[in-house]
């Protein structure tokens, strides 16, 4: 390949010395060679990567190129004339070691070799417990309070952007935690930032920045942060054919965002998938669906661990299949851990479907033991059927020292329904109260949008609260 390279170099070179001769006029060839110089003799890049910049001083009439034959480099401009400024790239250095380049200036006659290293992740570092606490999993959880999750942002397949909400704003994480919030959970879509068809899943430096700022938004605030990877387009199916595959690339983006993120205290906790399961079928998971799908629970556990450092002790998430609560109970396994008492079981719960994310009609809007109508009823899932949900996890997972997430839960705005509001604060109130009784954290679902049929709480831009009222029953349940 490097052979290839260089040829494509010299044959670059050539075509510019070409097209240099037959442009330049008389003036032009009189200007002496010295007319053009860089500033750099050498660049360095850290290990997740980055941008350096040179310049180049030339006369206005003289004709360069720049270019590299390196594949984890890359330039901003690889032709022009006169002076001008060029960045070059560096990604993320998963390699081991620390590695070497070249990014060469050139004319018709002259060449100019910038020598680029950059160092290397140290993949794994020595255990370090320090800001890393005391407590069980099951004594967190009584610490983390209640939750909001700031939904269909980072985790928008196509950039922050991309679903119609704005970027995450300082402002508004800080009213969410002064509306009585203590836990902000945030789903990410990381291929957002990793080239298409790049093997190796290397997250940019710009990505693990952003959601790095958005962590600290919550963490300056006292809070707690949970950080995930989300549905991020599907790719994680849990079949035996996809299984390799998907470890595979699960593993490759944990080990970097687990590195990236590998200094921060215990209030950051790491979660590793988002409701798993085969696109389309919601019934109950074969065999073989739970078992890959419980792999990738191991494959996460596996893959923080090995980083070392905070994450020897980091609080860790995994989830029961599609995150049912039956199925979690049924077919999830605790994955081997190298530390004792920093598990965590994540589950979201949307019963009854009709009252709480069915909106192709409105004929379901009340619930629980107060309706004045039962046609206007699911016919289930009310207050009893919400205890005895939540007192399975209790006593499959909390009892026996894994804390329980219950990391989505809410119900759609019904805006054309008049007396809704009622039934849709109650189902808020009485859902809470069971989760934190149940020991459990309670992580409402909010996706930014408060029209019709949505489950937003807060204004994203302003972090004005939408509906006062829900976020009471919430926070004062």
């Amino acid at each position: 390949m490097k052979i290839i390279h260089q040829i494509l170099r010299v044959t670059l070179m050539l075509a510019i010395l070409f097209v240099a001769n037959a442009c330049n006029d008389d003036d032009n060839n009189n200007i002496p060679d010295s007319s053009i110089s860089v500033n750099q003799e050498d660049l360095s890049f850290i290990a997740q990567g980055g941008e350096e910049t040179f310049n180049i001083t030339a006369s206005l009439s003289i004709k360069w190129g720049a270019n590299t034959s390196d594949d984890w480099l890359s330039v901003s401009q690889d032709s022009g004339v006169g002076s001008t400024s060029i960045t070059v790239t560096a990604r993320a250095n998963t390699t081991g070691g620390q590695r070497t380049g070249v990014v060469t200036v050139f004319t018709h006659d002259k060449s100019f070799d910038i020598q680029v290293t950059q160092n290397a992740f140290l993949l794994t570092i020595s255990p370090d417990s320090n800001g890393m606490s005391n407590y069980t999993a099951v004594e967190l959880t009584g610490m983390m309070g209640v939750g909001w999750n700031v939904g269909n942002s980072l985790d928008a397949v196509g950039g922050e952007t991309a679903w119609g909400n704005p970027m995450i704003n300082k402002q508004l994480i800080d009213a969410v935690k002064e509306a009585g919030f203590n836990t902000v959970r945030i789903p990410v879509a990381w291929s957002n930032y990793i080239q298409e068809n790049d093997e190796n899943y290397i997250i940019s430096v710009e990505g693990l920045n952003r959601v790095e700022e958005v962590v600290n938004y919550v963490l300056d605030n006292d809070m707690f942060a949970i950080i995930n990877i989300h549905w991020d387009g599907g790719w994680m199916q849990p079949t035996y054919e996809d299984q390799n595959y998907v470890n595979n690339r699960l593993s490759k983006m944990w080990e970097q965002i687990a590195i990236h993120f590998r200094d921060y205290d215990y209030h950051l906790i790491f979660a590793g998938t988002n409701e798993v399961m085969v696109d389309g079928d919601y019934g109950t998971p074969t065999e073989e669906y739970y078992t890959v799908q419980n792999s990738f629970n191991q494959k996460f556990i596996s893959t923080v661990r090995e980083t070392g450092g905070k994450n020897a002790y980091r609080y860790l998430t995994v989830q029961g299949f599609n995150t049912n609560i039956d199925h979690t109970v049924n077919f999830a396994v605790i994955p081997d851990d190298i530390v004792e008492n920093r598990m965590l079981m994540e589950v979201h719960y949307y019963d009854p479907y009709d009252f709480t994310l069915n909106v192709d009609s409105d004929n379901v809007w009340q619930w629980g033991s107060i309706p004045t109508d039962p046609s206007a009823t699911a016919g289930w899932g009310d207050e009893d059927w919400l205890e005895a949900q939540f007192q399975k996890m209790y006593g499959t997972f909390v009892s026996q020292g894994i804390g329980v997430i219950l990391g989505e839960y809410g119900a759609s705005y019904r805006e054309e329904v008049d007396g809704a509001e009622t039934y849709r604060e109650y189902y808020y109130e009485k859902t809470t109260e069971s989760a934190l009784e149940h020991g459990m954290v309670p992580i409402t679902w909010d996706n930014g949008y408060t029209d019709n049929h949505n489950m937003g709480l807060f204004n994203r831009s302003t972090g004005e609260e939408a509906f006062p009222a829900i976020i009471d029953a919430i926070t004062n349940p």
